[in-house]
């Protein structure tokens, strides 16, 4: 009895509020596209794969180490450790930017120019990613 009525709680709190509003954005047309899911899909693993390869290789130092190496002028950039994790989030900032103008230029039935922002994400998140790991080769 007091299971049921917990239960049956559970579904109206579900039913209503931030349950619908959640599931009415995923419900638009934009998120049924293949090519936009997979390609949001690569973006987000590479953002968050930038995220962890940082935190095994960058440990907390008391000392500068090299943010940013030129092969013209050698090391042109120290700084903290905690720098280091401005790329990726730099990478979530674009993201975030670029989808939004992504599912406008979607319902205004510009489908080509959603795909490039999209492109541009993922094509932005491996430069990161590729960046990132110059900078752990860099230090180590």
């Amino acid at each position: 009895m007091i299971k049921s009525n917990i239960i049956n709680i559970f579904k109206k709190i579900a039913g209503t509020g931030l349950g619908i509003r959640v599931r009415s954005f995923f419900a638009k047309d934009y998120f049924k596209s293949h090519i936009v899911l997979w390609l949001i899909i690569l973006s987000i693993v590479s953002n968050l794969a930038n995220w962890i390869v940082l935190a095994i290789f960058i440990k907390p130092v008391d000392f500068p180490i090299i943010l940013h190496y030129n092969v013209y002028f050698g090391v042109d950039m120290l700084g903290n450790w905690k720098q280091v994790f401005t790329l990726p989030a730099v990478g979530i900032i674009l993201f975030g930017v670029n989808i939004f103008l992504s599912m406008h230029f979607y319902a205004n039935r510009e489908r080509i120019a959603s795909y490039l922002l999209l492109m541009a994400t993922l094509m932005i998140q491996l430069s990161l990613l590729i960046a990132a790991t110059g900078v752990i080769v860099i230090n180590y």
